[in-house]
């Protein structure tokens, strides 16, 4: 058993895809025509990062409550956490790509963190490794 995917709703899904595959380095693993339950256009999105299981479903938001869970897909709390081997090198990168960070980076127990903002607005933790490089950190429990 395993998660495939997440849907991430979405104002449109070429921002979006220019956000995480331009920016931020994911693979567009699909982009296919699709129908909504009652029969209208949409298209079938999905990204993930390179040799990733799980993929985000990019989701246009349709009708009426949808487009109020852009950019707060998660009341306002950081909701998704991209790990990197290279913290550094990845902050940088982000930074010059034009990524906004909200939190510097600092050193948390469980390793380097800074909390950017996707496409829609919804905040991300962007993590690395800490000081003991020999560990794998585990994702900060928010409360």
């Amino acid at each position: 058993m395993r998660v495939d995917l997440v849907a991430l709703v979405v104002d449109d899904y070429d921002p979006a895809i220019e956000f995480f595959v331009d920016l931020l380095g994911f693979e567009l693993v699909e982009d296919s025509p699709s129908l909504t339950n009652d029969g209208r256009p949409k298209r079938w999105v999905v990204v993930r990062p390179p040799g990733a299981e799980t993929g985000i479903l990019l989701a246009r938001a349709d009708g009426g409550r949808q487009p109020l869970a852009v950019g707060n897909q998660v009341a306002g709390r950081v909701g998704f956490f991209l790990r990197v081997d290279d913290f550094d090198a990845t902050y940088g990168r982000m930074v010059a790509a034009g990524v906004e960070f909200v939190t510097s980076p600092r050193t948390e127990p469980y390793g380097r963190v800074a909390v950017f903002l996707d496409v829609a607005g919804n905040r991300w933790d962007l993590l690395g490794p800490g000081p003991d490089r020999n560990r794998e950190a585990p994702v900060p429990i928010r409360k």
